[in-house]
């Protein structure tokens, strides 16, 4: 594995993010890539970076998907996006109190460890404040991509905002989120 500088990975929200957002989806034929998707993507990879996801599923817990059918939409994902090193989801409720749901930091955990990172050397990339506080907890740097759910006070409080998700890789690959903007 590559990278540039300290940045060894970078991990993206799946729903909203890299796909647009069908609530509770489980028909992997609904998958569409968010615009520009694929080439961020692309960029990534070419600079020799891990990538990941890491998702909030708990239509599973709410029993209106179930762990085939998440696999299923998450196998599109890939077949339309590339293959991605590591996958990390939360099949829990808001009320489960488990430690893996955003703005827990446990999936981000998760997902340096499966790539052999640290947390400082991992970016997440995500479109709502609690992606954001996931990779503050974890000590990753952050990068919004804000979407029409995207709530205002989210977007004041985030380190760092981009238009789309390739103005957010560029700011991850020039260097201009570098270790001194990462939490620690």
């Amino acid at each position: 594995m590559g990278g540039t500088g300290t940045l060894k990975a970078v991990l993206f929200d799946r729903d909203g993010t890299l796909v647009v957002d069908v609530p509770y989806n489980g028909d992997p034929q609904l998958v569409r890539p968010m615009d520009g998707a694929l080439s961020a993507l692309e960029k990534v990879r070419r600079a020799g970076l891990a990538t990941g996801v890491v998702t909030n599923q708990s239509g599973v817990a709410r029993g209106l998907l179930t762990l085939e059918q998440m696999h299923s939409v998450n196998q599109r994902v890939e077949q339309v996006l590339g293959p991605f090193d590591v996958w990390e989801f939360c099949p829990h409720g808001p009320d489960d109190r488990c430690h893996c749901r955003k703005p827990e930091p446990g999936m981000i955990l998760a997902a340096c460890l499966a790539v052999g990172i640290t947390p400082g050397e991992a970016a997440f990339v995500g479109d709502i404040g609690a992606d954001m506080k996931a990779a503050a907890a974890a000590g990753a740097r952050a990068v919004l991509v804000p979407t029409s759910v995207t709530r205002r006070e989210e977007i004041e409080a985030a380190s760092s905002v981009a238009e789309d998700l390739g103005h957010a890789v560029e700011l991850l690959l020039s260097g201009a989120l570098d270790e001194q903007d990462a939490p620690v």
